[in-house]
């Protein structure tokens, strides 16, 4: 440490790292780059100064992007941003995958989904087919998303060792792009494939989104039928503690009311049982899942 850092009073910058940009093009850049594309003259001046000090042979592909559609739009960024953040990817031959990323692992599933093969073409060919297709999608989608940790593939089973090893040998080649290390395990018993990659930071989802306060991170909420009986159940309870109740108001989202009025009418008919007159008043603005009882 010089000396002069000593003397110095805090605060005080010790070491500073490079910006966003020049991070991305020390880490990332690789000679498959064809142009690096900078919407900011500010910025674009910068970057062609750190490329001169970096990989000078690289700066012609630095260009300034002027056109007046947003960078992200105009390259088709924007749009594999929202399809990385939903868990279904539909693949060309109209099978899917669906992917599923919890605490322990990330869950790749995949489906044949429309595709059902050409002519007369054996079942085992296309659902060889499919896999082919689908663990280029799951590579490029590891990748996108940035998913580490322990990743299973739940490849449509095969029946031919053949067919497997050539799905795992197609598989071994799509990640062989992936900077990040990992390790792939063969077929086990079950016709999954479990695989290892070296988790550096969060995933997309992760860095992007926040757990979804209306199922508080679950993925799912009750249906109306289950929170009618839910109301239900309630009623029950408190028609033994109320007394001289001559009106009952029960506020609930708009869903759950109309399931009240046509499917699950017997169950609001056993409610005015307990309460007597009930009337159900929607709200949009509540949870689904919630509702509110009002005496008079």
């Amino acid at each position: 440490m010089p000396k002069r850092w000593g003397k110095r009073r805090s605060p005080a910058i010790v070491h500073q790292d490079l910006d966003l940009v020049q991070r991305l093009l020390r880490d990332q850049l690789s000679e498959d780059f064809t142009a690096i594309r900078v919407d900011s003259e500010e910025e674009y001046l910068r970057t062609v100064e750190f490329m001169n000090r970096m990989a000078p042979k690289m700066v012609n592909r630095v260009k300034l992007y002027t056109r007046d559609e947003p960078i992200l739009e105009a390259f088709g960024v924007q749009e594999e941003i929202d399809k990385a953040l939903k868990p279904r990817v539909w693949l060309k031959s109209g099978g899917y995958l669906v992917l599923n990323q919890t605490e322990a692992l990330v869950a790749i599933d995949v489906n044949t989904g429309k595709f059902v093969g050409k002519g007369n073409a054996r079942l085992e060919d296309t659902i060889t087919r499919t896999n082919m297709e689908a663990v280029d999608e799951i590579a490029r989608q590891i990748r996108l998303r940035d998913l580490g940790g322990i990743i299973v593939l739940d490849l449509i089973d095969m029946e031919d060792r053949r067919n497997r090893h050539k799905v795992s040998q197609a598989l071994q080649e799509a990640l062989s792009h992936d900077k990040s290390p990992t390790k792939v395990l063969s077929f086990n018993d079950f016709g999954l494939i479990i695989m290892t990659r070296k988790r550096v930071k969060q995933s997309l989802e992760r860095t992007m989104c926040a757990p979804c306060e209306y199922c508080e991170g679950a993925g799912w909420v009750k249906s109306p039928v289950t929170i009618c009986y839910e109301i239900l159940s309630e009623a029950r309870r408190l028609s033994k503690q109320v007394d001289d109740v001559r009106h009952t108001t029960i506020r609930v989202h708009p869903e759950v009311s109309k399931a009240l009025r046509t499917t699950e009418r017997e169950v609001l008919e056993e409610i005015e049982a307990h309460l007597g007159n009930v009337d159900v008043t929607a709200d949009k603005h509540i949870h689904q899942a919630q509702f509110d009882f009002a005496f008079i």
